[in-house]
């Protein structure tokens, strides 16, 4: 996969982050009759017109181009839902609100396949398109907190999207700390060597041993 070879660059592309996020179950309407569909990833249907079923995103999307669903979108993509998150992501010294892993890239696809669908369309991508921007500044103000006592990183509720790009910095910073407090820790290690090699050797103990006593 793009970047595994190399730490300086993020681990996915874009397309794989988004590919991934396919794999999240959504909710759809089926206007047709179908027999279930069988995948390696798992068994889908039966689609019955009318009986709201979930499918991954990728076979939704590929219905709703086919005009064989509607999209009934998630409950965490409302406007009434991102305006508290956007609220709460802005309050000072806010933890990162919970959203799907892939909340971006789900946002993205819905928009392009199934706007008719969500209601305040342009008012719900808005707000995903703020939070985005408030959660950015909001790591990079975390990272902005390293120091040289730092040897690991742990951010809850980050998304996938969100840890590829910071992943880059991350490393680099770490890796650069690590570089720095090493003369440091080789010379404490070579005091503390030394400092052993000057103790005076301890004195052979030359009493006769005592006979072993018989039974």
């Amino acid at each position: 996969m793009a970047g595994q070879t190399d730490p300086h660059i993020s681990l996915f592309s874009p397309q794989e982050v988004e590919f991934m996020a396919e794999d999240e179950m959504v909710e759809i309407v089926p206007n047709m009759n179908m027999d279930p569909l069988n995948f390696i990833a798992g068994d889908y249907g039966r689609f019955v017109p009318q009986i709201p079923t979930q499918v991954p995103l990728w076979l939704a999307v590929a219905l709703k181009r086919r005009g064989k669903c509607t999209f009934r979108p998630p409950a965490w993509l409302s406007v009434d839902n991102l305006t508290q998150v956007l609220e709460a992501e802005r309050e000072p010294q806010s933890k990162f609100q919970p959203l799907p892993s892939g909340y971006i890239e789900i946002a993205r696809l819905l928009f392009d396949h199934a706007r008719d669908d969500i209601p305040d369309m342009y008012m719900v991508k808005s707000l995903v398109e703020d939070i985005r921007d408030v959660r950015l500044h909001k790591l990079e103000t975390n990272l902005g907190t390293f120091g040289a006592d730092t040897t690991a990183v742990k951010m809850n509720n980050v998304s996938a999207m969100e840890v590829n790009l910071v992943r880059p910095f991350v490393i680099r910073a770490l890796e650069a700390f690590y570089r720095h407090d090493k003369p440091e820790r080789d010379a404490d290690r070579d005091a503390r060597s030394s400092s052993s090699s000057r103790q005076p050797p301890r004195e052979a103990n030359n009493e006769p041993r005592r006979p072993l006593r018989q039974r």
